[in-house]
């Protein structure tokens, strides 16, 4: 087939602007030198970021930590409003709260922008709400990606993806070894529905016909703005606990709900118990409940209801774990205990992604 007549074909006639890219990169690199300290090497700009790992020589036996995560469908909320930057401290709050959970001292992240089309103001926006919350839990952020992806994703859509890495002394790792019949759950209050189950609140106001720019008196804004409330970074809260030896494990009440990522952390033989009512469920779930309608069952396996991390703490470390976190402006207080797994425990949540380890049990109803 002849191909002379025609007219050639060019990469930004394809959809792709690289010129586009390149402005998002020179407006993002100041946000990205603001987490780096002497460690990293080398700047913005290259194909790999470099991390001097000469300190980890002081370790006895440092394993390293990693995770990577999204935010979900959290992002059609932030399209929708053209707010782009709280987006990025959900990103950091997925990714390096996971780290921080097994004790794991941050060190790195990367990120993974994919769009319809570059708009640099807009992936700027996005970078410097990652590099923020890299900057505000200790962590360097040393490169990423932006990837145009036309006819995949339209013009004004985009998915951010993240990585982290950490390291932690292998024998100060948190989880389900260190965690004894008789320990104590500390409740850490979320700062909302932080970016998981948002497939089901975007389901809800789709069927209620309530809009993004709706003023609600118990939120005290609009819905678009109490959705796009940033995750609460736990980082150097929980850092500063696992220092007392009387810490035991944490879990991040992510995807799955509270129940089942606390029985993540606890081991067989062993259930939490945790009194529904020994707190206050903010209003945003129980306007998602009241909407729907949703069933509390249902929101209890989706939403975390107030609840963003749980540690798990000897009895004698509790009170202390507590003033701790309120110090530093978390709000946080005795969700239950742990106890020797029974016959007549009944009814018990044993786990998610994958892990069968230990049981949670919920108790009485919910004060909302």
């Amino acid at each position: 087939m002849s191909t002379e007549s025609r007219t050639p074909i060019s990469y930004a006639a394809a959809g792709v602007d690289t010129e586009a890219g390149d402005r998002a990169v020179e407006l993002m690199k100041g946000a990205l030198r603001a987490t780096h300290g002497p460690e990293v090497v080398g700047g913005a700009g290259g194909f790999a970021g470099l991390y001097d790992a000469s300190a980890l020589r002081e370790y006895r036996r440092p394993l390293l930590a990693t995770s990577t995560d999204g935010v979900g469908t959290k992002v059609a909320i932030a399209q929708a409003m053209d707010v782009h930057d709280t987006i990025g401290h959900d990103l950091v709050g997925m990714v390096v709260d996971d780290i921080v959970v097994v004790g794991a001292r941050p060190l790195v992240m990367t990120d993974y922008i994919a769009c319809g089309r570059v708009v640099p103001e807009r992936i700027a926006d996005i970078v410097r709400g990652i590099a923020e919350a890299c900057a505000l839990t200790g962590t360097a952020l040393v490169g990423g990606e932006t990837a145009e992806h036309p006819g995949l994703l339209g013009p004004d859509e985009y998915d951010v993806a993240g990585a982290a890495t950490g390291v932690v002394e292998a024998d100060r790792v948190l989880g389900p070894e260190r965690v004894a019949e008789g320990d104590v759950l500390v409740a850490l209050a979320s700062s909302g529905l932080h970016a998981n189950g948002y497939s089901l609140v975007r389901r809800v106001l789709e069927l209620s016909g309530w809009s993004l720019e709706r003023e609600v008196d118990e939120l005290g804004r609009t819905v678009g703005e109490e959705l796009l409330e940033p995750t609460r970074l736990y980082t150097r809260l929980c850092l500063e606990l696992a220092q007392d030896d009387g810490l035991h494990a944490l879990s991040h009440v992510t995807g799955g709900g509270l129940a089942a990522n606390l029985a993540r952390v606890l081991p067989a033989g062993l259930v939490g118990h945790v009194e529904r009512g020994s707190w206050q469920v903010p209003a945003v779930f129980d306007v998602v409940r009241r909407l729907g309608p949703v069933e509390w069952t249902d929101l209890e396996q989706t939403l975390n209801l107030g609840v963003g991390m749980v540690a798990v703490l000897a009895p004698s470390a509790a009170e202390q774990a507590v003033r701790t976190a309120q110090a530093a402006g978390i709000d946080a207080w005795q969700l239950g205990a742990v106890e020797r797994l029974t016959d007549r425990d009944g009814d018990v949540v044993t786990g998610t992604k994958g892990m069968r380890g230990g049981a949670v049990r919920m108790h009485g109803d919910y004060r909302s």
